[in-house]
């Protein structure tokens, strides 16, 4: 049980770290039509975890509220969306594509403002990550193994663009391969470090359970329609990103209704 959920913690950074590694086998920058088409993909799988693997469970685990059921999910979510906002606001924003931060005043480098903003944007996956494993080692929340693997390994998948995505930009600026594989890394290393902080909290984090699923949601969601779809829009061939994002969406539903 113990092996599962080392392996499980560690999947999301590992997917992160195997994204960061392009930097090595590329000379340049991912072109538009790429980067929107990775951009999509990471959107469906965000989404699609969003939904299966953290909504749908919040509201089954609170099915003891009959037709209230819904509240701790949809109060998990929108707080989960105001957190991310709040964090948007106060902390200096800069995704992958941007010239300026959204707060002008500010005197940290573009490179530290976009691995700041993915770092933070981690965190809450790292939170769900956590959490499912903290229902798991718990038998009482009504996840399984094959559940909680399925939203890791889905996480994976979608940290793996969002890897690439940061290592390549830096390596365009510029820096070494080996700092740009750095910062790609560093943006994912919060994951893990999330993850097990929420398990070692599992007493607090149990009876919350439902809200802490749909929080991690609401938080997933909010990065995907503040950052990713602007971005899946700018320019022509939009419909790339647009088919990226259903291939992406279509995988980690399959994943977790398979492996759930």
């Amino acid at each position: 049980m113990i092996t599962n959920v080392v392996i499980g913690v560690l999947i999301p950074f590992i997917g992160t770290t195997a994204g960061a590694f392009c930097v090595f086998f590329s000379k340049r920058e991912f072109g538009k039509s790429v980067h929107r088409a990775l951009l999509g993909f990471a959107g469906g799988v965000m989404i699609a975890a969003s939904v299966w693997s953290l909504i749908i469970p919040a509201i089954e685990q609170s099915e003891q509220m009959g037709r209230l059921s819904f509240f701790p999910a949809a109060a998990g979510l929108w707080i989960g969306i105001l957190f991310l906002m709040s964090i948007d606001h106060i902390i200096p924003h800069l995704n992958a594509k941007a010239e300026n931060s959204e707060k002008t005043d500010t005197k940290l480098s573009r490179t530290a403002m976009m691995i700041l903003a993915v770092t933070l944007h981690n965190i809450p996956e790292g939170m769900a990550v956590g959490a499912v494993y903290a229902g798991y080692l718990s038998g009482t929340a009504k996840i399984t193994a094959e559940t909680a693997f399925a939203l890791a390994l889905g996480i994976a998948i979608q940290n793996f663009p969002e890897g690439a995505i940061i290592s390549m930009p830096l390596h365009a600026e510029n820096k070494s391969k080996v700092r740009s594989f750095a910062g790609g890394v560093l943006s994912g290393v919060v994951e893990p470090i999330a993850a097990l902080i929420t398990i070692f909290l599992a007493d607090f984090i149990i009876p919350v359970m439902p809200y802490m699923l749909s929080f991690a949601a609401g938080a997933m969601i909010y990065v995907v329609v503040e950052e990713l779809i602007p971005e899946i829009h700018e320019g022509n061939h939009s419909n790339i990103g647009v088919i990226m994002f259903s291939i992406g969406f279509t995988i980690m539903m399959t994943l977790d209704v398979a492996l759930g």
